[in-house]
């Protein structure tokens, strides 16, 4: 049985009224910057259902753009992040949408730029979330665990090769792929750190497209 910590009662310390709706969309941006890993041109964030409906109010889209922008729940620029400096790094655009498909507090992240990529993830309540997507591949991060995130071609032993290199416990794996040889995603949550020298020896092996080190976020 899940145990229930004073931080799931109470809620994070954070700036905005609402848990879910402002915690939980920092957070949402953050993670999705640590995944995206690069200066976007461009981000649009597709908010849905009671998102879209209340996240003006709430500040759901001032907490989305400022996770985005690297900023944590408790910083008090967040208030006025439409108008500060750091709102011009790139440009950025709100849509407002229902899809009954959806959670209901559901976001997608467009990022474009030198590489463009779909980030979709849920605000699930008192500040805790969830990506479920990346670029169409099925994922489950939550901010909680180091994440190791490959794309690569679906080839046999491939698993084996990267599980082998990691050397730290594996809190949970998640695989998914578009079909038989094409390709593949890997989300690997880990107990523990890797360093930067078993990144690189990831990247020696063939057919390996991507690779993002996901740092877990701060309580």
């Amino acid at each position: 049985m899940k145990q229930t910590s004073i931080i799931d009662i109470i809620s994070p310390v954070m700036v905005g009224p609402s848990s879910s709706h402002t915690a939980g969309a920092i957070r949402l941006g953050l993670l999705a910057r640590n995944i995206y890993n690069e200066q976007p041109d461009k981000v649009t964030f597709k908010l849905y259902n009671s998102f879209a409906r209340t996240g003006k109010g709430h500040g759901t889209d001032k907490g989305l753009l400022s996770g985005v922008l690297g900023l944590n729940v408790d910083d008090t620029r967040i208030k006025d992040i439409f108008h500060s400096e750091l709102s011009k790094s790139f440009d950025y655009e709100f849509q407002y949408l229902e899809d009954f498909n959806r959670h209901p507090n559901a976001v997608d992240f467009i990022f474009e730029g030198r590489r463009n990529m779909k980030i979709s993830g849920n605000s699930v309540g008192a500040g805790e979330i969830e990506i479920t997507n990346i670029d169409a591949f099925s994922v489950n991060l939550t901010g909680k665990y180091n994440t190791l995130l490959l794309i690569y071609k679906d080839v046999p032993n491939m698993i084996s090769r990267v599980t082998n290199s990691i050397h730290v416990n594996i809190a949970s794996f998640h695989c998914d792929r578009y079909a038989k040889g094409e390709e593949a995603s890997m989300c690997i949550c880990l107990d523990g750190e890797i360093n930067q020298k078993v990144i690189d020896f990831l990247y020696l092996i063939e057919d390996v497209y991507m690779i993002r080190y996901i740092k877990k976020l701060e309580s």
